[in-house]
């Protein structure tokens, strides 16, 4: 091997550089995708969240296997604490959702009507928001954000994997014009938030309950969009016409100013004191 690739290879302690199982991971993500979209496309249905929580699973454990490493480093230990930290994180997630729709509230800017959702359409869209949770935050919490980190540090991983939640949800429904700024503002935020979650505790437990309770309570309790999306819920909000970039319009309070408040006041609480160590 020549010696310049073997430098570029590893580092001096003889092991592979971060960079190189972030580009092993995309890649083996890509080779699983790949046919799972053309089994779903044959038989006339997308590629359903369950089916993307399993190929993000399968991915993360042949990584971890591949570094010898145990997926518990990746997702924390499965114990008593990651289920408390799940709980706090389910009740900070509730709470950041619930603080804005107050304000707005408050401020006469929406009001409330009791929607007719069916309970089984309910439950199955609070089923889908937990693999959302899971999902999303094993693939840009997980492999991918602690290889970054070890590889370039915290803050320039939490703004690459920032911009990459930013990317993915371009394409969602309402996001255009004027809200396609505060949405993808607030997104980025979230992604901050959800990283110092897990830089905090080293475990996805406390960023899966923050982003599973703030989906649940903002889409499923109160009715506004999730990212743009419309689900059963027990409540609708009637918005004040013509105000979508304070009341998040159909996006959600996402796109919303007081949503942003809250979110960086959440951020200031899980950044101060900091607390950043790399993995190993």
């Amino acid at each position: 091997m020549p010696s310049w690739f073997a430098a570029a290879a590893v580092n001096r302690d003889g092991r592979l550089r971060n960079g190189w199982w972030v580009a092993a991971f995309l890649a083996l993500l890509a080779a699983l995708l790949a046919p799972a979209i053309l089994v779903s496309a044959h038989l006339g249905r997308e590629v359903t969240i369950l089916d993307q929580v399993v190929i993000i699973a399968l991915a993360t454990v042949a990584i971890q296997a591949f570094r010898r490493r145990s997926v518990f480093e990746v997702t924390g230990r499965p114990d008593l604490r990651w289920i408390a930290q799940l709980a706090l994180g389910s009740a900070l997630g509730g709470l950041l959702m619930a603080a804005p729709a107050l304000a707005l509230t408050l401020g006469g800017w929406v009001r409330w009507e009791v929607a007719a959702a069916n309970p089984a359409a309910l439950w199955f869209a609070v089923l889908l928001m937990a693999g959302v949770a899971v999902a999303e935050e094993l693939l840009f919490r997980g492999v991918l954000f602690q290889r970054l980190i070890a590889g370039i540090g915290l803050w320039p991983a939490q703004i690459v994997i920032g911009l990459f939640f930013v990317l993915t949800h371009l394409g969602n429904p309402g996001m255009d014009g004027a809200t396609r700024i505060w949405a993808g503002v607030n997104i980025f935020v979230a992604s901050i938030l959800f990283g110092l979650a897990y830089v905090r505790t080293r475990s996805l437990a406390l960023p899966i309950g923050l982003h599973f309770m703030a989906n649940v309570t903002q889409g499923i309790v109160l009715g506004f969009g999730v990212s743009g999306a419309a689900e059963p819920s027990v409540l609708s909000p009637v918005r004040a016409a013509g105000m979508d970039w304070l009341t998040g319009g159909a996006f959600g309070l996402e796109a919303s100013l007081p949503g942003l408040i809250a979110v960086l006041a959440l951020v200031t609480v899980f950044a101060w004191p900091p607390r950043a160590v790399a993995p190993a």
